[in-house]
């Protein structure tokens, strides 16, 4: 129970005590219980309609005082406990919001999403599973409380004014998801992200595959259709079963995550600096390191573009990011020895 309650209860309770007492003082001195609690009334609250019977004993008088005491000190009391709640509960409202801006403030390559619907709330939760930074925006006083609750970082605010990306530090950030249902405003957002910094990485969600073109004019780098996903996905649960049945069992033990991690493989993205052993060395010298082997699925070059399963005889460059498989152990050693600087890791993690 916190203080302004136990207060305002603490106050309620002695001024119905004062009243209940100070009725039944006026009724052993020969009143009526109305007019007694008439009595009671007037006189705490300072009505002055005058007495309801003359009081001529100096012991009810006495008394009398008595009651305007209590029950003004009780009442005083009681709404000094009720101002007091609501008073604090907008300073900490307050400082709570200057808390998070300047949490918001001190953020440094993270990720801010637009939009805390279903598939923003999904996303939150993965992000913040990983340990990623991220600030969240949404416009729904419900939806910003929710996340609030889980002690996410959050603006309330439209995601396609500049000033609340500004808020947002949409210059510090990394990367920004529009996970909005809307298609026009995450079209919307796309475009004043992107005008607002050029190097930002955009991912979009589309609803209809029409939009997928516009997102990508607007700036987007990478777009995401559910429904087109979820499509796929169901048509690979018809025409391969028993894969699906291999995989996605809800066990504990055959999900494709879980499964990667028994086998002790994880998928890492390893950037390649300018001082690193590898520049100028080929993929194969990357797959094959002694004992050890791994696969490099793609390569990401500093321009942006992408090579998947890149041929052996690629040769690497300063600034390419690798992105490769091997077994949990094996991974770091590699990154060690040539200087290579860890990214992301995609499946296999134990969190």
């Amino acid at each position: 129970m916190n203080t302004s309650f136990r207060r305002i209860l603490t106050g309620a309770i002695f001024f119905g005590i004062t009243i209940v007492v100070a009725v039944a003082g006026y009724m052993l001195a020969g009143w009526s219980l109305f007019d007694s609690l008439y009595m009671v009334i007037i006189t705490i609250f300072g009505v002055g309609y005058g007495e309801v019977r003359p009081i001529t004993s100096n012991v009810l008088r006495i008394f009398t005082i008595l009651v305007i005491i209590a029950g003004t000190s009780a009442a005083v009391y009681t709404v000094g406990a009720v101002v007091q709640s609501f008073t604090e509960g907008e300073i900490n409202r307050a400082l709570g919001i200057r808390r998070m801006m300047k949490a918001i403030e001190n953020l440094q390559d993270h990720v801010i999403i637009c939009g805390f619907g279903r598939m923003g709330q999904i996303l939150a939760r993965e992000l913040h599973q990983g340990r990623q930074s991220f600030v969240i925006i949404d416009s729904d006083g419900d939806r910003t409380t929710e996340a609030t609750e889980l002690g996410y970082l959050v603006l309330t605010g439209d995601a396609t004014d500049e000033d609340v990306l500004e808020l947002a530090g949409i210059h510090r950030a990394r990367f920004l998801t529009t996970v909005l249902p809307s298609d026009a405003s995450n079209v919307f957002i796309t475009l004043t992200a992107r005008g607002m910094n050029p190097n930002l990485v955009i991912l979009s969600r589309g609803e209809f595959p029409t939009t997928e073109q516009k997102l990508r004019l607007a700036g987007a780098d990478h777009v995401v259709l559910p429904a087109t996903i979820g499509a796929h996905r169901i048509a690979h649960m018809i025409r391969h079963p028993a894969a699906l049945g291999f995989l996605d069992k809800n066990d504990g033990s055959s999900t494709l995550n879980e499964l990667l991690n028994r086998l002790d493989i994880q998928i890492d993205e390893l950037v390649v600096p300018e001082s690193s052993s590898l520049v100028g060395r080929m993929v194969r010298d990357v797959e094959l390191q002694g004992d050890t082997a791994y696969l490099i699925v793609a390569l990401r070059r500093p321009d942006g573009s992408t090579l998947t399963h890149p041929p052996s005889h690629t040769v690497l460059r300063g600034g390419d990011t690798i992105i490769l498989m091997g077994h949990r152990g094996d991974i770091p050693k590699l990154a060690a020895h040539h200087s290579l600087r860890r990214q992301m890791r995609y499946r296999g993690a134990r969190h």
